[in-house]
């Protein structure tokens, strides 16, 4: 799922109560949007704790907003420094800033940082303030394909947040699975009760040692989940290897209106559609359909997407 919270990820202290105290005032102002003394106190924040992540973070954040691209690149890498993990982002705010490469960009320490704090608003927040409906889009789309009468037999679900989408299929799977990198949206979605298998983990880890363990499914499914991955022939490529002959891969994307891959303003990558077509035949995957679509409203309008239907060729050559 795709979204970003406002709140900070990473809720750490310094170590400094000063620091703290004026990190905690710099929110505040930079909540109301007063920028220049929010920046005042980060940078005196930093000062009294010079390896406070979130702190030089909050900076380089600031300084951004106040149009110091410099400023707000040297601070981010102090961020990454001291914190190379990444927890905060700094290395997508870089990207923004065009001083880092967007390839690589997303660490997964963000991202499991990021939905972890969100997992328990993540359902209101989507369908109430978004207008969300990724899950039935795809699920229209795998019907269009061709779904047997009888359902899937089994049918993986990839980032699957707090079931939103495992909501949607249940009723055509007889067997369902889900994975996704935060353990907080795991738990909301085994609180749902509907996959009978649910694991934590990064996306084409998990693939490649379900394909060694000679696990099969017939559908595999991605709700706005790839806005999070740079390069979609990889995972193609896993999805392809875990797919049962005549299985089928569905998923959407944010696009743009170039080719390539783009890092957008609310810091999620945004796919044209010669990239999708690229990454599915390197799966080798026969590509069924590629349509715009529109799964959510954002900042007053609709989010430009693309829904992919994807098959594995049957042993003889059939999608």
């Amino acid at each position: 799922m795709s979204t970003r919270g406002d709140s900070d990820p990473v809720a750490v202290s310094s170590g400094d109560l000063i620091a703290d105290r004026r990190y905690g005032f710099g929110r505040d102002l930079a909540s109301r949007g007063d920028f220049s003394a929010a920046a005042d106190l980060f940078a005196q924040a930093v000062e009294a704790a010079p390896e406070f992540a979130a702190g030089w973070f909050a900076l380089g954040e600031t300084r951004a907003k106040l149009g110091d691209g410099a400023g707000a690149a040297a601070a981010l890498r102090e961020a990454l420094r001291i914190d190379p993990r990444d927890r905060h982002g700094a290395a997508l705010h870089l990207a923004r800033l065009g001083a880092a490469n967007p390839d690589g960009a997303m660490s997964p320490a963000y991202v499991r940082a990021l939905f972890d704090q969100y997992a328990p608003r993540f359902d209101g927040a989507l369908l109430e303030g978004l207008a969300y409906r990724g899950p039935q889009r795809l699920l229209d789309a795998v019907e269009r394909a061709g779904a047997p009468a009888g359902g899937f037999e089994a049918m993986l679900d990839l980032g699957c947040g707090t079931g939103l989408a495992g909501a949607a299929f249940r009723p055509r799977v007889r067997h369902l699975s889900g994975v996704d990198l935060s353990p907080a949206m795991i738990a909301e979605a085994r609180a749902r009760g509907i996959y009978d298998r649910l694991e934590t983990g990064e996306l084409v880890e998990f693939l490649g040692a379900e394909r060694a363990a000679r696990r099969r499914y017939d559908l595999v499914i991605a709700a706005d989940v790839f806005v999070y991955l740079f390069d979609l022939a990889a995972i193609a490529r896993a999805v392809a290897g875990v797919l049962s002959p005549g299985g089928l891969f569905a998923f959407t994307v944010e696009t743009h209106g170039g080719d390539g891959v783009e890092l957008g303003e609310k810091l999620r990558y945004r796919h044209g559609a010669a990239h999708v077509r690229a990454a599915v035949a390197a799966g080798p995957l026969q590509l069924l359909e590629l349509a715009p679509v529109a799964t959510r409203i954002e900042s007053g309008g609709t989010v430009a997407g693309l829904l992919a239907v994807a098959a594995r060729p049957g042993d003889d050559g059939s999608a």
